[in-house]
């Protein structure tokens, strides 16, 4: 975790009212926000690029184990009965909108392999050497709903998952006396940053370039940029 007004107070450090431009308590929500979930995505990415580099990469290096660490602490498990609630429709087991990515599927504790979308369709129509079995089904994620097959029919009960959700949405919680915001560290109002704590940076320099590009302030934006540049060529070394 991160927190948040730690953050904020260094992006006020290089954007200050009287230098560069004021950044409002809701404009550094709209960017912290932006900069989390670029960081998150990043996550993905970077574990993805491990997966598919040749053996002779070290996938135990402090870097890619950092790395998925990272990405870990937002995976959630979810039973069987808290997946039956939810809604079906037709072949589809519709899925809540915090599910940003699964991360495995069972039906009836049998691991199901993910196919994309087009495979899919080819495998279940394919023969008997090709389609997938009870012991091992098969499943798709579009239009927002998963499907499942095990080669017998498609499969919307008995299902349990795990799967990666988004950040929860960041706020610098504030209260105002006399025109001037406030930090208010309360739970009702602040929400710290989900992201790693070596991601702080980051987000810092992230905000500072998503603040220059909409206030048309071009010393703030070059000035996040260039520090993200530098932060990302450290990370690479």
């Amino acid at each position: 975790m991160v927190n948040i007004d730690t953050v904020y107070q260094r992006v006020l450090a290089f954007a200050n009212k009287e230098q560069r431009g004021y950044i409002t308590p809701q404009e550094f929500n709209l960017y912290a926000n932006q900069a989390q979930i670029e960081i998150y995505e990043q996550y993905h990415y970077d574990v993805n690029n491990f997966e598919m580099r040749d053996a002779s990469y070290n996938l135990n290096s402090d870097t890619t184990v950092l790395t998925r660490q990272k990405l870990d602490f937002f995976i959630t498990a979810d039973g069987v009965l808290a997946v039956d609630a939810y809604t079906v429709s037709g072949n589809y087991r519709m899925l809540p909108e915090y599910v940003y990515r699964m991360s495995r599927v069972n039906v009836l504790n049998k691991h199901a392999e993910y196919v994309d979308t087009n495979r899919f369709t080819d495998i279940i129509n394919s023969g008997p050497l090709v389609r997938p079995t009870p012991a091992n089904p098969i499943y798709t994620v579009s239009d927002g709903g998963l499907r499942i097959h095990d080669g017998l029919d498609f499969v919307v009960d008995n299902i349990s998952i795990s799967y990666y959700r988004l950040p929860a949405t960041a706020s610098w919680g504030y209260f105002v006396i006399g025109n001037k915001a406030l930090y208010d560290s309360s739970i009702i109002k602040t929400t710290h940053f989900e992201v790693h704590a070596s991601d702080e940076s980051e987000l810092v320099y992230k905000i500072l370039k998503f603040a220059g590009i909409s206030m048309a302030k071009l010393d703030i934006m070059r000035a996040g940029q260039i520090q993200e540049q530098s932060q990302l060529q450290q990370e690479k070394q």
